[in-house]
């Protein structure tokens, strides 16, 4: 693995976002979420996914010069339309509207339909923590996940964002995939040729397994909690589509390299409209700590909360330089000049 310095990782993103077609600010937002998500650890959808990205510039999955609209609205709930532009940047808009409604009202939420992939949804969730807000994301994807009992791809891996600010910037943020391992991750095993540390879907027989290769050839993913997961995916795809009044996951293209047309959703929550902010602290605090207490398995392996291995990750990244792989930032820097 090859370190760069995060300036030169998002100076190169840059100069490609440019050379796809985006402008100004666009380019350079949408260049700076690919390179902060490599710069806090999440490989898989930083830098390594953007040559995907850029093929479905394409093949005109993606336009680039799309901006999202707001087509109704309600008091604090907005539905918007993503017209199929980055979707990196469609989610980024759609979260800062939640938090500026979330500011009038206490709280705001944005339903976004016909956008892309949002990349690492966890930047939708610290953006939000870093205002001082709660915020709650999450978006459906096309078809790769079994519902439980079935043999074939039927819902969609669903990510799930929950953020919760902190004031020494130590957020407490959840970015999960409903399948034990997203897809990113799974293939990112199966490149190092390691199997997964637990089961993480099934192989071409229906048995469970931790070969990352026959999970992929499968395309049968572990829900998280078995038929619970299962149902969370269920419904966070229905809430999506609905709310949004967007594509399903049953509507969405099976092709990974033309998922385009998705549903989202982004609520943000300001505390500062109900309650005192030492009031929620307090209690972060105490739930952190007791979280702390707790006796881990492995001495050198304390137990974390959710988020606390991205602050690590950024530190030591901006100090030793970003990872990237070797072939793909070879093939970025023609694009850069």
């Amino acid at each position: 693995m090859l370190r760069v310095p995060y300036a030169d990782l998002d100076h190169a993103l840059c100069r490609a976002m440019l050379h796809l077609g985006l402008r100004g600010d666009r380019a350079a937002l949408c260049a700076r979420l690919f390179a902060e998500t490599t710069r806090d650890g999440v490989y898989t959808h930083g830098l390594n996914r953007f040559p995907r990205f850029a093929a479905m510039v394409a093949n005109g999955s993606i336009d680039v010069a799309a901006e999202p609209t707001c087509v109704a609205a309600a008091a604090a709930i907005e539905r918007w339309d993503g017209h199929l532009g980055p979707g990196n940047l469609n989610a980024y808009a759609a979260i800062e509207r939640a938090i500026e409604l979330a500011r009038q009202h206490g709280l705001g939420g944005v339903a976004l339909a016909n956008t892309n992939h949002w990349m690492r949804g966890g930047s939708y969730g610290w953006l939000a923590a870093e205002s001082g807000l709660f915020a709650i994301c999450w978006t459906n994807t096309l078809a790769n996940l079994p519902a439980w009992g079935a043999a074939s791809p039927t819902l969609g891996n669903n990510p799930l964002v929950v953020a919760i600010p902190r004031p020494d910037g130590a957020h407490v943020v959840l970015d999960m995939a409903v399948s034990q391992f997203s897809y990113g991750t799974i293939s990112a095993y199966a490149a190092r040729g390691q199997q997964l540390p637990v089961a993480g879907g099934f192989d071409a027989a229906g048995n469970l397994s931790t070969d990352p290769a026959a999970i992929e050839a499968s395309q049968r993913a572990l829900p998280i909690g078995y038929w619970k997961g299962s149902g969370l995916s269920l419904v966070l795809d229905m809430l999506a589509a609905m709310l949004s009044g967007g594509l399903a996951t049953h509507q969405l293209p099976r092709d990974p390299a033309r998922e385009s047309g998705l549903s989202q959703v982004f609520l943000a929550i300001d505390p500062s409209s109900f309650a005192a902010r030492p009031e929620f602290d307090r209690i972060a605090n105490g739930i952190l700590d007791s979280l702390r207490a707790a006796v881990p398995i492995d001495p050198a392996r304390p137990v974390r909360y959710p988020g606390q291995q991205t602050l690590h990750l950024r530190a030591e990244n901006l100090r030793l330089g970003v990872p990237v792989d070797p072939k793909v930032w070879a093939d970025l820097l023609p694009l850069s000049f």
